[in-house]
């Protein structure tokens, strides 16, 4: 891992070089990066292209879910600063993210989350049909299944993704990591403001369940396969079923130097 920093010009230029690369490194594989990347004059065309690529199907064409993307995308440009900040977060703290260029094409967490981006401004424009067809193919597709009205900040990485569900009513904040398998929800049929608000800079253990409107504090831990029901002080870390405060988080924020050690 590295500390990475980049505008939204430079990283585009990096990722085109990285495909550049690529293309030379592994020829057979040349024409995917080149309708995927090297054909994009910016990192919102190669965004909405791979995104209506992987989410289209018989009921809405590439074509026309590409200009449903970049209709959100003109609207709210904050969505590709997000963007940015979630591949400059994943390549900071996943090893194994050796080239933005990777994220970008093949990394389901992160292009959920920019699908929800997506799909949570349809919702705030009173596009609900729209919004829930987008989280319905972003579930079938990658198996992340955030409800649109669900608000995500960025820095956000969704590290390996699968099995992650993120309730309507549900807060997180800038600078997260979440790992599979974990479960914001509520804790039962009650209606209203019921789901979690996760806290800058908190790191989520893989298969750690969180239910109810609670707080999981700033900075704090929250180890693999807990089950959370009360609020988590800040810069601490919980762990166990029912999870109970160990000790404090070890770190000014977990979610960047993601230590598993509790």
């Amino acid at each position: 891992m590295g500390n990475f920093e980049a505008t939204q010009e430079q990283l585009w230029l990096a990722i085109q070089e990285e495909a550049r690369a690529e293309m030379s490194a592994e020829p057979l594989l040349a024409s995917f990066y080149h309708s995927s990347i090297i054909n994009h004059s910016s990192i919102k065309s190669a965004l909405s292209f791979l995104l209506a690529m992987k989410l289209s199907d018989d009921v809405m064409s590439p074509v026309l879910l590409r200009e449903i993307l970049e209709q959100a995308m003109r609207a709210d440009p904050s969505m590709l600063e997000s963007a940015c900040k979630d591949v400059l977060a994943v390549r900071n703290r996943d090893p194994a993210a050796d080239r933005s260029l990777n994220v970008l094409l093949y990394l389901k967490g992160f292009q959920a989350l920019q699908a929800h981006r997506v799909a949570h401004w349809m919702w705030q424009n009173n596009r609900r049909s729209m919004a829930l067809y987008i989280q319905h193919r972003v579930s079938s597709v990658f198996q992340v299944d955030i409800h649109p009205a669900a608000k995500i900040g960025c820095g956000v990485m969704f590290d390996h993704a699968t099995g992650i569900v993120i309730g309507e009513t549900c807060v997180i904040e800038n600078d997260v990591s979440i790992l599979q398998g974990v479960t914001l929800g509520g804790t039962g049929n009650e209606s209203g403001d019921r789901h979690p608000k996760v806290r800058e800079g908190v790191m989520i253990g893989a298969g750690a369940k969180i239910f109810g409107n609670l707080e999981i504090g700033r900075c704090s831990k929250v180890g693999g396969g807990s089950v959370v029901v009360n609020d988590v002080p800040p810069c601490t870390t919980v762990v166990g079923v029912p999870a109970k405060v160990v000790g404090d988080s070890g770190c000014a924020k977990p979610a960047l130097n993601m230590d598993q050690q509790l």
